[in-house]
């Protein structure tokens, strides 16, 4: 019975924590959280890896409740100090550390360094400074007291704020007390409305920002208007022209001087060379977009800043559902490009992007390990993301393969392939694929790199993104921006009689990821103050995973245009 009594009794306190409603003189836990350099957010530490004292009340154990916790490297330890809900505290002493000089080193090495911690109430995040150093450099101090003020309004904790106060000298070998106290306050916001302090609306929501989206929405405007007028006029007088040569006999034709597009009729649905590697890339891409998609109308639907890792989690469990539509559109491409290697295609459609993403992450993670951060991930984070691979993206990949083939696995092509490839002409220079691709992306980049600034500082510095509806009007630009560019490109590499576009409208829609990754570089260098082996290579190995999915969607989304754009204008022009 009492076992029973206590079982209860500890879920009841669960519940309250979880449910965020306390009853009077209720338990409310501290949790403290990570301690790092304030330039470097990703380089974390354990709270108590600094020589730290803990309070004397009974220790509580804390688990990863989420995969997105765990992959972020949330270590949240009980603080050991005695809070009730409604019941202040006056300033009192919970601990006591005995400073050896070993344990004064690391303190003074913390404040050089500008060490911060981070603590949770309720889940709501504070953030205080390990201590500070005099003018001279010389003299090193700690900060002893914890100043709490907690807001209420009814049974909910709303806010939370930290003081940090009793600075003391660091001396070998001498005691320092640390104390804290607890301050309740009624508050008037309400429960649904306490993050609006951690959001910054001057930063996010600046007159720069609103320009820059109208900036890139004009440009649209205008290209759509440039593409539609440029290939309306060229295309009715290359219908016209062609028309008029249907019209003389054959002798007539073979002397005349025949040049565009339609003369590599026979050749522009040949399949792609490496269709394997081609078509895996093209069903990854729409997966990404799908994901991207999904998970910023959830962000716009639901706050999910306001749960640690909820947006990482959301990600992966997106990822990993829709995994059918990479399956779907991969293999569909695969068997009209007359691919029977349809399983390996499988495989490598359903494990491009894990195995790139995992791969990066296993190598951060012995840099981690090494440096004994927070942000290790435990091996049991490790099988719980293969079994995920294996058990949920590999058969759902399976599923959308087989109704690929089976639904739109045919090669219904408007013109015939001929069994001999044309031979490709010489052509100016810039008109090479080499070229198109590299000159393709700039356009892209220039709509949304002003956005990268802002989803860099948020990931990067101490900022929260929260303006969804700004990322969902940048991805909708960004995919007719790319579309309108890589029909273009296409366009003009069929005039010049070269039908090898699949790949060259990938990869020129594709190059917009390397315009990204030259703008992380000059991020990295002029607008933060990153330093050390584990903050840089988490910077450069994830911003190369970031800006490698860009470049996989946006060239997927420019295939499926382009692809749509030239099946229509040799579907509505007279083949023989």
């Amino acid at each position: 019975m009492r076992l029973l009594l206590l079982w209860l009794s500890v879920l009841y306190a669960w519940a309250d924590e979880h449910e965020h409603t306390y009853n009077d003189r209720e338990e409310v836990v501290l949790w403290m959280n990570t301690v790092g350099p304030y330039h470097n957010r990703q380089e974390t530490y354990k709270y108590f890896s600094l020589p730290f004292c803990v309070g004397t009340k009974k220790s509580i154990g804390h688990y990863h409740e989420t995969l997105g916790e765990a992959l972020q490297g949330v270590e949240l330890e009980f603080s050991g100090l005695n809070i009730q809900f409604k019941e202040d505290v006056m300033q009192a002493t919970y601990c006591e550390i005995d400073l050896s000089k070993g344990k004064r080193d690391a303190f003074v090495y913390a404040i050089k360094n500008h060490y911060w911690y981070q603590m949770y109430i309720d889940d709501l995040p504070i953030w205080g400074i390990v201590g500070e150093a005099d003018e001279n450099g010389e003299d090193y101090y700690l900060w002893t007291y914890k100043k709490l003020e907690i807001g209420y309004n009814g049974n909910r904790i709303v806010d939370v704020n930290l003081t940090s106060e009793g600075k003391v000298k660091l001396v070998p070998n001498t005691k320092v007390q640390m104390s804290y106290s607890v301050k309740w306050k009624k508050s008037d916001v309400r429960f649904e409305d306490r993050f609006d302090k951690y959001l910054d609306p001057s930063f996010f929501q600046h007159r720069i920002h609103w320009f820059s989206i109208f900036n890139s929405f004009m440009m649209v405007i205008f290209l759509v208007g440039l593409v539609s007028m440029i290939l309306m006029r060229t295309l009715r007088k290359d219908y016209a022209r062609y028309s008029k040569e249907e019209e003389i006999d054959d002798m007539d034709r073979d002397l005349g001087d025949e040049y565009g597009w339609k003369q590599v009729h026979g050749d522009v649905f040949r399949p792609s060379s490496h269709p394997l590697i081609f078509s895996s890339l093209i069903g990854s891409g729409c997966q990404i977009f799908a994901v991207s998609l999904i998970v910023i109308i959830v962000a716009m639907i639901e706050d999910l800043y306001t749960e640690r890792g909820s947006m990482l989690s959301t990600a992966i469990f997106v990822y990993a559902a829709i995994s059918p539509v990479n399956g779907y559109f991969g293999g569909s491409l695969y068997a009209r490009q007359g691919g029977r290697r349809w399983i390996k295609q499988m495989f490598i459609g359903a494990f491009l992007i894990p195995a790139m993403v995992c791969g990066t992450a296993f190598f951060i993670n012995f840099i981690a390990i090494y440096y004994h951060a927070s942000r290790a991930i435990p091996f049991g984070t490790m099988v719980a993301v293969c079994c995920i691979c294996f058990f949920v993206i590999l058969p759902l990949n399976l599923v959308g393969t087989i109704l690929g083939r089976n639904l739109a696995g045919q090669p219904n092509f408007p013109c015939r392939v001929n069994a001999v490839p044309r031979p490709i002409p010489e052509k100016k220079w810039f008109m090479e694929p080499a070229v198109i691709v590299c000159l393709g992306g700039i356009l892209p980049f220039g709509s949304i790199f002003i956005e990268m600034y802002f989803i860099f500082t948020s990931f990067w510095a101490y900022k929260i993104y929260y303006v969804y509806g700004f990322m969902m009007l940048v991805l909708v630009i960004l995919c007719i921006v790319t579309v309108c560019v890589t029909i273009v490109c296409t366009y003009f590499l069929l005039n010049a009689e070269d039908y090898r576009w699949q790949w060259t409208s990938f990869l020129s829609a594709a190059s917009t990821a390397i315009y990204v990754y030259m703008y992380s570089f000059y991020y990295y260098f002029f607008k933060t103050k990153m330093y050390g082996l584990f903050q840089t290579s988490f910077y450069f190995g994830y911003m190369a995973v970031f800006s490698t999915a860009l470049g996989i969607m946006c060239g997927a989304i420019g295939y499926m245009g382009t692809s749509a754009f030239v099946r229509k204008i040799y579907t509505n022009v007279k083949i023989d």
